[in-house]
């Protein structure tokens, strides 16, 4: 910068980048605090230590729940996670009894795994505490503020993928 310009500041750029680092912080608190609560109901209401689950743990479940039959290596290429993780994961939920295995019959190296009895009731009442969790979080805010909570929510998203090169997709798990 030359010695005969007053240096200059630009505060519209710096107060939205402290802004969207506001919104960030404020999405990942509030996702955080989120899943600890249903996770810490789930404890609550069961009583049982088996199942004091990770969040790890939780997505692996709830991608059996969504995926019946699929196998370690789908879950791995849908995750992006890496595979001795994924590995660790599924032995401890199949340790814990939560997941069934079986073996492919048309490829017998392959293992097919789906939610157990035990495996079920866990993410059904998972899904309760964080239909709860979710009533509780937009408690006195009226639809309009939902649905522009939403579209807002929709339109960062669609930034970052047009961003990342993506087509908008499905979530993921």
């Amino acid at each position: 910068m030359s010695p005969n310009l007053p240096k200059t500041v630009d505060l519209v750029n710096q107060s939205q980048g402290k802004s969207a680092d506001a919104v960030f912080d404020a999405v990942h608190n509030v996702m955080h605090l989120y899943r600890s609560m249903q996770l810490r109901g789930l404890r609550d209401s069961t009583r049982d230590p088996a199942h004091e689950l990770t969040h790890m743990e939780y997505k692996v479940l709830g991608f059996f729940a969504r995926h019946p039959g699929a196998s370690q290596s789908e879950l791995v290429a849908h995750s992006g996670r890496d595979k001795a993780q994924v590995a660790r994961l599924i032995k401890g939920l199949r340790d814990q009894q939560l997941l069934d295995a079986q073996v492919d019959e048309t490829d017998r190296r392959s293992t097919r795994l789906r939610l157990s009895p035990l495996g079920r009731n866990v993410i059904d009442s998972l899904e309760g505490m964080g239909a709860h969790v979710s009533n509780l979080a937009v408690q006195g805010m009226s639809a309009e503020e939902c649905t522009q909570l939403l579209s807002l929510l929709m339109r960062i998203k669609g930034n970052l993928e047009a961003e990342a090169g993506a087509a908008p997709a499905a979530d993921k798990d």
